[in-house]
């Protein structure tokens, strides 16, 4: 059994969700000698989160972001972290419900995902800046 690890830099985003699948898969060189293992990827971050979901109508990602932050309200009146200014606690929240970490298959050198499944970065600040991913890949290498 194989491990290693490497830190990805996602470039900064407007607050929405982001589909950063290639990214990711960029900045893990030596994925493609890994026959099978399990990738696990930790955003190292408390304003921003990953999940995966489709990948294909950009709708989808619209409807995320309108639903998150109807469902997380900014200025909800019971917020006490409010010095980071009005998006930062509300990220905090979306965050928690959407998850810091992943672990993804790795099946012939490339991530196995679903035919419509992409890595989002769900970047929930209104300018969160760039954002870094810990992933730690696990498996045995090709033959």
């Amino acid at each position: 059994m194989n491990w290693t690890q490497h830190e990805i830099i996602l470039r900064p985003r407007s607050r929405g969700f982001h589909l950063v699948t290639a990214e990711v898969e960029a900045g893990i060189p030596d994925l493609q000698v890994f026959g099978q293992g399990l990738l696990h990827l930790l955003i190292l971050h408390t304003s921003a989160s990953l999940t995966l979901n489709e990948n294909a109508d950009p709708d989808v990602r619209h409807d995320f972001r309108a639903h998150f932050d109807e469902m997380v309200p900014e200025r909800a009146p019971y917020y006490r972290h409010t010095l980071e200014g009005d998006d930062d606690m509300p990220a905090h929240i979306k965050g928690a419900l959407t998850g810091f970490g992943l672990t993804i298959p790795v099946r012939d050198g490339r991530l196995w995902l679903g035919t419509w499944q992409g890595i989002y970065l769900c970047e929930h600040r209104n300018r969160g800046g760039a954002r870094r991913i810990a992933a730690t890949l696990f498996g045995e290498r090709r033959d």
